[in-house]
């Protein structure tokens, strides 16, 4: 037996609680990627223009800008499932389950309210947008009843959702009753007007609840009995697999992502068509070529050291926290830049979404004024965020600590 077989993890210990510095590590680097994506939303001249995606118009580093935030939701979602397995591998399943459904209604009265407020500022409320968190929170209240079904079965249901649910691509659910909405929900982007607002599916449920389901599975690597080494050799050969999946599903061109890609005006533009996947819903193969990378990250960053890293951990390790306080920042910043180039705080009030103000049609900075706001941001926020996890840590004796 090697040395390597005898290392375990890197982890945190606070009373009861043992944290893997390598999720966190992961989940903090994503969160980082994350906020470029909302600056960018709010600051870049282009974003008011057309969708960084478009092939037509788009540049590589533009593509780039917006592609590698692909990691950031399924990667956070995953590894919520993977933090429930490990907490109820502590508490038992009833414990989970009831801890599970609680955050998951929770965060969905946040969607609603303090985070739909930091993306508009609409005191109205006259736009909800189900995104992220709304998917998160109904992954939660669904594996809250799924513990309990056999290990087996749990990852069956989870591969099912995430690799069959493209065969649902075909069906449509046109108008806006019930069916239309709860087609929406499940499967199908949709917007649905209600008496007094407009409510926006931007998440729908079935892949992101599978990739919750997966996640929690594969919390059982993580157990204390489990090997170091065999751990890191499967998660080399599962994101392996998964990037290889990816590439042989995408160069057959008939099953996994509803756009496929084609040639286009030189070889460049042909590759980011290859790369051009689909988030909304997460296709077969948007979910495997961002896991994939991520579960090789994994692998070989166990041990990983340096001020960097642990500063990293510490985002990690406050996700929610980060994520409601880096909305808010951003909208403000996003205020004052507005302001200073003439337009009104009216205009960076949202009844749409963000890109699709017509008011801010002329606003904006270039790439690299976003990237500098989206840095300046990140470390305006480790101060806060650094605070917030000593807080948590030295104060576990506050129940509401972990609903944040």
């Amino acid at each position: 037996m090697n040395a390597a077989t005898l290392t375990p993890p890197r982890t945190l210990s606070v009373g009861k609680s043992l944290r893997i510095e390598s999720i966190d590590l992961l989940r903090g680097i994503v969160m980082v990627i994350m906020a470029l994506d909302h600056v960018r939303d709010y600051f870049h001249a282009d974003a008011f223009l057309y969708n960084p995606v478009n092939l037509e118009k788009t540049n590589v580093t533009l593509f780039f800008t917006r592609w590698v935030t692909h990691f950031c939701a399924p990667v956070f979602v995953f590894l919520a499932g993977t933090s429930a397995f490990m907490v109820g591998s502590r508490k038992g399943k009833k414990e989970l389950s009831a801890f599970l459904l609680k955050r998951g209604l929770w965060l969905i009265v946040l969607e609603f309210t303090v985070i739909n407020f930091a993306w508009f500022f609409n005191i109205h409320f006259s736009l909800i947008a189900l995104t992220v968190i709304w998917a998160l929170a109904f992954g939660m209240i669904a594996l809250s009843i799924f513990i309990h079904l056999p290990f087996k079965l749990i990852v069956t249901l989870g591969i099912i959702l995430v690799a069959g649910h493209n065969a649902l691509d075909g069906i449509h659910v046109s108008g806006e009753g019930a069916d239309a909405l709860a087609w929406s929900l499940l499967h199908e982007q949709g917007g649905f007007v209600f008496p007094f607002t407009f409510v926006f599916v931007g998440y729908p449920i079935i892949p992101w609840t599978g990739v919750m389901l997966l996640g929690y599975c594969f919390g059982t690597f993580y157990q204390s009995s489990f090997d170091a080494e065999r751990r890191k050799k499967i998660l080399l050969y599962m994101g392996s697999g998964a990037i290889v999946l990816f590439i042989l599903l995408r160069l057959v061109n008939i099953y996994g992502d509803p756009n496929p890609w084609s040639v286009q005006r030189n070889g460049v533009v042909t590759f980011l068509s290859f790369m051009n996947v689909t988030k909304y819903p997460p296709s077969l193969l948007y979910i495997l070529i961002t896991l994939g990378p991520a579960l090789v990250f994994l692998a070989i960053s166990e041990n990983y050291k340096g001020k960097l890293s642990q500063a990293l951990i510490s985002l990690g390790r406050v996700p929610m926290f980060y994520y409601i306080a880096h909305l808010y920042l951003i909208h403000i910043i996003a205020v004052v830049a507005a302001l200073a180039t003439g337009y009104t705080f009216s205009d960076m009030t949202f009844t749409t979404w963000v890109t699709d103000s017509p008011a801010l049609k002329g606003y904006g900075f270039s790439l690299g004024v976003t990237y500098l706001v989206w840095i300046g941001v990140v470390l305006a926020l480790y101060p806060l965020c650094k605070w917030y996890d000593t807080y948590k840590l030295n104060h576990r004796e506050y129940w509401w600590l972990s609903y944040l």
